[in-house]
């Protein structure tokens, strides 16, 4: 497998697509546009389409509401992203804003702002994706998949992603460690049930499900979970026996030559270790920086793709 140092096929980098979000953020400029910003025109409701690859589907009714209530006293304040529609004059594709653009139509409202940019189809997902990032009303299991697409669609690191988007590098790490939990125990997460801090804690553990069904019975604190975690570390002595018997035998040639072909292509410390009589053991990749760790997740996300 080829480590690739630029992963990146759009020709305009994250920050420059963040400054285009960052318009869209400022107030409307009622007068002249200033000098060297793009020009913001009103534009009829009606000229304006939702984006079809929209990653966020769902628009909280509740949501629209108040945001209708707030544009009929103040209208709409920031401008939406828009981009030409191909094939249809006079139409605009909405790349940034289609929760005000909704609520603006249930105010009654006829006409919002814009600022008109050309963007081709990758970078129009890749806003969108940003756009919802953004927001503040995302669960963590959104965000965190918000996370991963971007990595995995557009290249981007850890560390570009924090410095774009002004959060932390271990805030986003965090959240992405999220994504190794099973389905169900995700959906708890995502219905609020569980909190990012309690999901955390039973990444390591060997029946995830089940110990989030116990903290959510309990009731139990991200302490009293992470207590309880730490209580089940602590194995039985047969299982330790096991796992040092394991880790004592010695490696024949067909997985030293396995584990040097693994390490070649990972250009990572690898070890197999097999439980002796069987077809059970331990592969051990060992990697020096988060950034060896980045490509490893990505590596292992698209080869489960591949596999189904």
């Amino acid at each position: 497998m080829e480590r690739k140092s630029d992963r990146r096929g759009l020709g305009r980098g994250l920050s420059a697509l963040m400054a285009d979000i960052n318009l869209d953020s400022a107030p409307v400029d009622t007068g002249a546009a200033a000098a060297g910003r793009p020009k913001r025109d009103m534009m009829p409701v009606e000229k304006l389409e939702a984006n079809p690859a929209q990653p966020r589907r769902r628009f909280s009714d509740d949501d629209l509401r108040d945001l209708a209530d707030s544009i009929r006293l103040k209208g709409v304040l920031q401008p939406l992203i828009v981009r030409p529609m191909a094939g249809r004059d006079g139409i605009f594709e909405i790349v940034a804003g289609e929760r005000r653009w909704r609520a603006a139509q249930i105010a009654q409202v006829h006409e919002v702002p814009v600022v008109v940019r050309d963007f081709d189809d990758g970078e129009v997902l890749e806003v969108a994706i940003i756009e919802n990032i953004q927001r503040a009303d995302l669960d963590p299991i959104e965000e965190a998949l918000a996370f991963r697409q971007l990595m995995d669609r557009f290249g981007h690191t850890q560390e570009k992603l924090a410095e774009a988007l002004s959060k932390s590098r271990s805030y986003i790490a965090n959240l992405l460690r999220l994504l190794a939990l099973p389905d169900e125990v995700r959906e708890m997460v995502s219905d609020g049930r569980l909190s990012a801090g309690h999901a955390r804690a039973l990444i390591t553990v060997q029946d995830p499900v089940e110990m989030a069904r116990r903290v959510v019975e309990k009731g139990l604190s991200v302490r009293e979970t992470e207590a309880m975690v730490r209580a089940l570390s602590d194995r039985p002595e047969p299982v330790k026996r096991a796992r040092s018997a394991v880790a004592n035998q010695e490696v024949d040639a067909d997985t030293r030559a396995l584990q040097h072909d693994l390490s070649a292509n990972l250009n990572m410390s690898v070890t197999i270790r097999h439980e002796p009589g069987g077809e059970v053991g331990i592969l051990s990749i060992r990697y020096n920086t988060l950034e060896d760790l980045d490509f490893l997740c990505q590596a292992l996300s698209v080869a489960k793709r591949d596999m189904f």
